[in-house]
């Protein structure tokens, strides 16, 4: 369906069910887990209440009767039927087993494919043995001719069990109703959470019928008034209240006297079409439209995860990103040609004597280092191994750096903190000097390759023959060590030196812009080597995010389909219900 047509409401709410469904919130962001929970109660509302009353706008009216612990709930409904539907052998008192009670004709109307599809129906007729009430998280239904055909009554648990399992389920009920009926005492009515969850009634339009049981006789209407007076605070003036008084229990049953008005009312909702039109349609529109609201605040949510994982990709890159750059400098400004690795460059070279004979030229030099790659005399083969634990050293302690800051960038962050439990992340890989060290004399043939390749000219060949690879592949690398940036007072003279001895020497085999191509081009492949090592480092971290962020969902998706509820649902109210 394109989103540019107006959908049926019930399209539109299964779309916005779909898009509910869809949306994953596993990294741990401050809105998480409050946002997946509203997602839930979303889904549970839609398949519970809404669906199933569009789909069906003549099914019987489920009102559930809620309230706070003791506020009587069982025994009220018990008097409204004259009977106890709760006594054992038939359906025993469970707050986790809650009691369905409809007219035998209405059974189809309030089916577990229709309503609550996410709690089994449990019927006395059919009872396992090895049943136990209390374990079973399931709706014990029970057929009354006591009450009208089109009216069914939950008595939900407790909304402010000690259990949150319950409570849970008390909010999911009650998000289920075509009415509520809610009871509290005369001593419990100022409590924080049953106004909690009448503040949700006012916000969803939810019809609405207040019992103040337990009533002191004699106090009614103080009593009555200031409930009154508290419902009128909260947007809710006109609620009905039916004062219940402290009565004797008649074989367990309150006095028709008192329960009398709250019959009628709930006969209105069985019987009289226009209280009841009035009464389901006002509590369904008011829920599609807080239904559609509410997504939003899931699919904020589920942009912020998006938001997250952008955010802990962009710390492990930079921090990466940062090493990689790190080892490109210290490999280019003069960094590495100091210590070991110029003590054997000069043994090859003798670069002490060619600063005494500088302004001579560097004929000798070179001439020591053809002697030196030709085998007239011996060459240090300890050169290419200082290179490469040179090398290798300045890639290794980038990679710690990188690990760390990246662990601390995680650390920090409430959606990467639980993502580093029961990793070593904070440290390079164990076997990162293994693979460094092979990818230096990986690159150490590379550059040796560099120089055959070169020297297969026509031109350079015999001059390259004379110096032989070997030399020649040292003066590369010296070349490619050359800049002097990171050096300061006599280092620089040094290594200028030595770097002008190489770019001479190579300059004179190959020349000039041949000699540019070529140190470009090993730095190059050293750079890239250098990236391969780093990537698969920083890939550990992203073994551990990219499978959930790969559930991560556009929230935009989620508004639009909040959007299509909305639209679609003034068309209803215009016209009828689609």
């Amino acid at each position: 369906m394109s989103t540019s047509e107006t959908p049926t409401l019930v399209d539109a709410l299964l779309g916005l069910r779909d898009a509910l469904a869809g949306v994953a919130l596993p990294l741990a962001t401050p809105p998480a887990a409050p946002a997946e929970a509203e997602r839930r109660r979303l889904l549970d509302q839609l398949d519970d209440h809404l669906l199933p009353r569009v789909r069906d706008p003549d099914a019987a009216t489920l009102v559930v009767v809620g309230g706070s612990t003791g506020a009587g709930k069982s025994t009220l409904l018990n008097s409204l039927l004259g009977a106890h539907v709760s006594t054992a052998g038939v359906l025993r008192p469970t707050t986790r087993s809650p009691v369905l009670v409809h007219h035998p004709d209405d059974t189809a109307d309030v089916d577990v494919s229709r309503v609550l599809p996410g709690l089994a129906r449990l019927r006395p007729d059919v009872r396992r043995p090895d049943e136990d009430a209390d374990a079973v998280r399931a709706l014990r239904a029970v057929a009354s001719t006591t009450l009208p055909r089109g009216l069914a009554l939950l008595d939900a648990p407790d909304v402010d069990s000690v259990e949150e399992e319950n409570r849970t389920l008390a909010v999911q009920l009650l998000g289920a109703a075509d009415a509520w009926l809610f009871v509290t005492t005369a001593a419990r009515y100022a409590d924080a959470v049953p106004w909690e969850l009448l503040a949700e009634a006012q916000r969803r339009r939810t019809h609405l019928g207040l019992v103040l049981d337990r009533v002191d006789v004699g106090a009614e209407r103080a009593v009555a008034a200031d409930l009154g007076r508290m419902l009128a605070e909260r947007g809710l003036a006109g609620t009905p209240v039916f004062v219940v008084r402290e009565s004797v229990l008649e074989d367990g049953l309150l006095p028709e006297t008192e329960v009398g008005p709250v019959a009628d009312w709930l006969m209105a909702l069985a019987l009289d079409p226009d209280v009841r039109a009035r009464a389901v349609e006002a509590t369904r529109d008011g829920a599609v439209l807080d239904v559609a609201q509410r997504s939003r605040g899931v699919a904020d949510a589920a942009d912020d995860q998006r938001a997250a994982a952008d955010r802990l990709r962009a710390a492990v890159a930079a921090s990466y990103a940062a090493a990689r750059e790190r080892v490109a400098e210290q490999t280019s400004d003069g960094t590495m040609l100091r210590g070991e690795v110029l003590a054997r460059w000069q043994d090859v070279v003798g670069t002490g004597e060619w600063f005494r004979r500088l302004e001579q030229g560097v004929s000798r030099a070179r001439d020591r280092l053809a002697e030196a790659v030709t085998g007239r005399r011996a060459a240090d083969p300890g050169l290419a191994q200082a290179v490469g634990h040179g090398v290798a050293a300045i890639v290794l302690d980038a990679a710690e750096d990188a690990a760390a800051r990246a662990h601390a960038d995680w650390h920090h962050d409430p959606a990467g903190a639980p993502l580093l439990q029961g990793l070593a992340l904070s440290r390079a890989s164990a076997d990162l000097r293994v693979r460094v060290e092979e990818q230096v004399r990986e690159w150490q043939g590379d550059v040796l390759d560099l120089v055959r390749g070169e020297g297969a000219g026509r031109r350079s060949a015999a001059r390259a023959l004379s110096f032989g690879v070997n030399g020649l592949g040292a003066a590369l690398m010296v070349a490619v060590f050359a800049s002097t940036g990171g050096l300061t007072g006599a280092e620089v003279g040094i290594v200028g030196g030595t770097a002008l001895l190489a770019q001479r020497l190579l300059e004179a085999v190959f020349g000039d812009e041949a000699v540019r191509r070529l140190t470009r081009s090993a730095h190059e492949r050293l750079d890239a080597r250098v990236g391969a090592l780093l990537d698969a480092e920083a890939a550990r971290f992203s073994a551990v995010l990219e499978p959930l962020a790969a559930r991560v969902v556009d929230g935009g998706a989620l508004r639009s389909r909040a959007a299509l509820v909305e639209v679609a649902a003034r068309r209803a109210a215009g016209g009828g219900v689609g």
